[in-house]
């Protein structure tokens, strides 16, 4: 596998800010390390620290939904939810901790589109949690999520649902019938795809969203129509 940039000095100064040390050095560079990378199939990348990652992060700050807010319903949960495992809010704790100069990818990921690393930055964090849990088991994964995901478990953004959601039900509201998405575009290659899908509702102008997939695609979609049309009103930053 080939190196973090800044070698072992890097990787330790990543631990500090972690608040973790780590004796499987070569999982922790996995968890950093894009698939941009592989130069074959059974290369290491952080795809499948991800998927783990992803799984360890919904439980911890479900039940810690759970816990904190007795009076909730399923539905207020599901929104508190899944605001915090978004990817936005995994961005975010990315920056917090200073993730970008760690991540390793080639250099056409270099080129590629600013939006797009958002969710590169988002599923590293999720990497890095799966490696935690791995290295010292749930209590220190759940650990490190509480600590880092507490400035975003309240406030504002828990109110805004999934954007495909959102946008059915107020298409059956204006137009009596549910969104179309259609896929007009796959480019890029095939480790870092881009797709283009066009939501359509009757009566309403269309819009257009990219993404690394077809749905993340179809939210963006969704997104802008609901930015547009005055159902959602612009994040501040």
């Amino acid at each position: 596998m080939a190196r973090v940039k800044g070698g072992a000095e890097a990787l330790i100064r990543l631990e500090g800010r972690l608040g973790v040390r780590f004796s499987d050095r070569a999982r922790l560079e996995r968890a950093l390390t894009h698939s941009s990378l592989k130069r074959s199939a059974t290369d290491a990348s952080y795809e499948r620290l991800e998927f783990l990652g992803d799984r360890v992060l919904g439980l911890v700050i479900a039940q810690r939904l759970f816990e904190t807010h007795p009076k909730s319903d399923e539905g207020d949960l599901s929104l508190r939810l899944n605001s915090a495992v978004s990817a936005q809010t995994c961005a975010l704790v990315a920056d917090e901790i200073g993730l970008a100069e760690f991540i390793r990818h080639g250099s056409d990921l270099k080129r590629a589109a600013a939006g797009k690393n958002r969710s590169i930055r988002a599923d590293v964090v999720e990497a890095l949690i799966a490696a935690i849990y791995l290295e010292h088991g749930l209590e220190a994964a759940r650990a490190f999520v509480l600590e880092r995901w507490a400035p975003h478990l309240e406030g504002p953004q828990v109110a805004r649902r999934d954007p495909k959601t959102e946008l059915q039900e107020w298409a059956h509201r204006r137009a009596g019938a549910p969104p179309a998405y259609e896929l007009l575009d796959r480019s890029g290659p095939d480790h870092e795809p881009v797709f283009t899908v066009r939501a359509t509702i009757p009566d309403v102008a269309p819009a257009e969203g990219r993404g690394p997939s077809k749905r993340v695609a179809e939210q963006r979609a969704a997104e802008v129509i609901l930015l547009r049309e005055g159902v959602w009103e612009p994040e501040t930053a």
